[in-house]
C-alpha cells in the first residue's frame, strides 16, 4: 500500500532588484536537514553549495538562473523561502552592550522578528554608470550570486575584490564604442581596472 502524498503550497515572489517574478515551493524536511548539517560543518563551500541546491530544488519558475541573479535578490528569495518553509517569525536573544556605570549592561533581551517584513532599502541605489573622465565611462551591475562560489578560492581579499569588480562591469564606453564585458577576456577587464 502506497503512503499518501502531501501537496506542498506554491508561492509567488517579486525580486526587489531585478523585478523578476518567481514561483517557489517551501523546502522539504530532507532539504532542511541538509541545510542544518551544512551549517554544523562550518565550511563555507558546503554551506553555499547546499543553499544553492535548495534554491534550485524549490524554484518552480522555468529558466530562472539563480547563479545569474544579483546577490541581493538571492538573499531576499532565501529569506522568503525560509519563512514559507519553517515559519515567518524568528526568535532571537540579544545581549545589551550599552555601558552602564562604565560596565557593559549584559542584559539578555528576547526579540521576535517577522522575516517577511524584511525589505531591502532600494531608495539609495546609486547611479550604475561611473564617469572616469570626459570620454570613458563604466557601467556596473550588482554582483551575481555565482561570484560567491569563486570568492572562497582567492588567497587574498585584494584579489577577491578585483575579481568582484571585474565581474560587476557590464560595459566600458570610450565615447565612440561600447566594450561589453561578456565579450571580453576577464584578464583584459582586470587590466583595465588596474590602469585606473
Amino acid at each position: 500500500m502506497a503512503l499518501p502524498k502531501i501537496d506542498t503550497p506554491v508561492y509567488d515572489l517579486e525580486l526587489p532588484l531585478s523585478k523578476k517574478k518567481i514561483r517557489f515551493r517551501p523546502f522539504l524536511v530532507k532539504e532542511q536537514r541538509n541545510l542544518m548539517m551544512a551549517m554544523e560543518s562550518d565550511d563555507k563551500e558546503t554551506i553555499e553549495r547546499n543553499i544553492r541546491q535548495v534554491l534550485h530544488n524549490c524554484t518552480l519558475t522555468e529558466g530562472l538562473e539563480i547563479d545569474r541573479l544579483p546577490i541581493i535578490d538571492v538573499e531576499f528569495y532565501f529569506i522568503n523561502l525560509r519563512a514559507r518553509s519553517v515559519g515567518e517569525v524568528v526568535q532571537n536573544r540579544y545581549r545589551c552592550e550599552n555601558e552602564v556605570e562604565e560596565k557593559p549592561c549584559g542584559n539578555l533581551m528576547d526579540v521576535e522578528l517577522n522575516v517577511l517584513e524584511i525589505q531591502p532599502d532600494m531608495t539609495n541605489v546609486v547611479d550604475d554608470v561611473i564617469q572616469i573622465n570626459d570620454k570613458i565611462s563604466v557601467k556596473l551591475k550588482f554582483p551575481e550570486f555565482s561570484i560567491l562560489e569563486r570568492a572562497n578560492k582567492f588567497e587574498s581579499v585584494t584579489d577577491m575584490a578585483f575579481d568582484m569588480i571585474a565581474e560587476s562591469v557590464e560595459y566600458i564606453f570610450d565615447g565612440e564604442q561600447y566594450y561589453y564585458a561578456a565579450e571580453s577576456e576577464p584578464d583584459d577587464i582586470i587590466e583595465f581596472i588596474e590602469s585606473l
